[in-house]
């Protein structure tokens, strides 16, 4: 990984990217070419190489603190001194396109995902706070990780293998759930021959079809939106969907239906745990539309998972805490009846079905020394079943 100046520290980089902008001033969004330059790119692709040397999954720069680095779940200074908001402006508008930043200018915010060549890729969210430019940039890996890399449960393999359904990975912000997805759809392309359509925004990881045909729908580039372009993929003979996040009630119910209809549907949504996952389904739609949609649900929903990255006791990294509901029988009745607030007790005695609750799988992540019992305590949603389960 040969980046001219990867050696020279913080300081020195933000120094020259102030010096590649004639002026001190920031470039100036256009619609007839991509934004420059290449100078600032240089110094930028220094301070990844710089991260990436460093074990780090995230790079902050925020205007008014200095560059911060998230390395084992924990964020850290880098060195040098606070950013200003020129700074910021200069190391993250030269990564974008003018389609992209017209975006950022109209919405304040902009997700996007680039390549830095003999770096790596990345996933970017450039936005505004305080008036000044401020990005996240995540380091995706290199190649698609397995399920053994990411140190999730050999149960998760079972999914890949189903032919219709629906699964969701559920979980907060950073917790892997893009990761997660991404090592399923390999594990089809590699035992399967199906036709594989994602639609993401951004696209993270690229995929090379194998034993699969993959298409991957960008929208914002190759979709105006999820909803939209899932109805359109209904009509191009998919095996298999991943709908990067089901964000409104029209891309649900129409995920839903795919998945009622023959498809394997893979999507995530933001909850803690996995039986918040069908109420946030639910609360999506208005009530009277709930009887409908929770028997579309109670036929659909093939599995959730709900994950969240807990540091080992060395520190130095994370370890997946991972609670798997599994739609038996039982909790497909449960959800058809409305009795929700039975399906924690299904869960936690669905063991011989292929169910985990979080506390049971912290506790194993205790049993076998990866995590603190502490540490456990600290992220678990009920610290009586965890205490029952570490004394059994």
């Amino acid at each position: 990984m040969e980046v001219p100046g990867f050696d020279k520290d913080l300081s020195e980089i933000v120094a020259e990217l102030n010096r590649a902008a004639p002026g001190g001033r920031a470039p100036t969004p256009s619609k007839a070419s991509p934004l420059p330059t290449p100078e600032n790119l240089a110094s930028l692709d220094a301070l990844l190489v710089h991260a990436i040397r460093r074990g780090a999954s995230d790079v902050l720069l925020i205007a008014g603190a200095p560059v911060t680095l998230r390395i084992g779940g924990v964020l850290t200074p880098a060195g040098g001194a606070p950013l200003s908001a020129e700074e910021t402006r200069q190391m993250l508008l030269p990564l974008m396109t003018p389609a992209q930043a017209q975006d950022l200018q109209r919405n304040r915010s902009a997700d996007l995902c680039f390549s830095r060549e003999g770096i790596g890729r990345f996933r970017s969210n450039i936005h505004y706070q305080r008036g000044t430019v401020a990005g996240s940039l995540r380091l995706l890996p290199e190649k698609i990780p397995t399920l053994e890399a990411l140190h999730l449960p050999p149960a998760l393999r079972r999914l890949a293998e189903a032919r219709q359904g629906l699964v969701l990975i559920t979980g907060p912000t950073g917790c892997g759930k893009s990761s997660t997805l991404a090592a399923l759809v390999d594990l089809i392309n590699t035992h399967r021959r199906d036709h594989v359509v994602t639609i993401e925004d951004p696209v993270e990881y690229i995929h090379t079809n194998r034993s699969c045909l993959i298409e991957q729908i960008e929208v914002g580039s190759d979709a105006p939106n999820f909803a939209g372009s899932l109805r359109a993929i209904l009509r191009q003979n998919p095996d298999v969907i991943l709908v990067g996040e089901m964000r409104d009630p029209e891309t649900i119910a129409m995920a839903l239906t795919a998945a009622e209809t023959g498809h394997l549907v893979l999507s995530t949504l933001h909850t803690n745990d996995t039986s918040q996952a069908v109420s946030r389904i639910l609360d999506s739609f208005p009530l009277g539309n709930q009887a409908q949609i929770r028997q579309q649900v109670s036929l659909a929903l093939l599995a959730v998972v709900a994950q969240q990255l807990v540091p080992t006791i060395s520190g130095d990294s994370r370890y997946p805490a991972v609670e798997i509901l599994m739609a038996s029988s039982g909790v497909r009745g449960l959800i058809r009846k409305g009795e929700d607030h039975q399906i924690y007790s299904a869960l936690s005695t669905g063991r011989s079905e292929g169910m985990v609750t979080m506390e049971q799988s912290l506790a194993d992540l205790v049993r076998s020394a990866r995590i603190s019992r502490e540490t456990a305590i600290a992220h678990c949603f009920r610290a009586d079943d965890l205490t029952r389960y570490l004394q059994a």
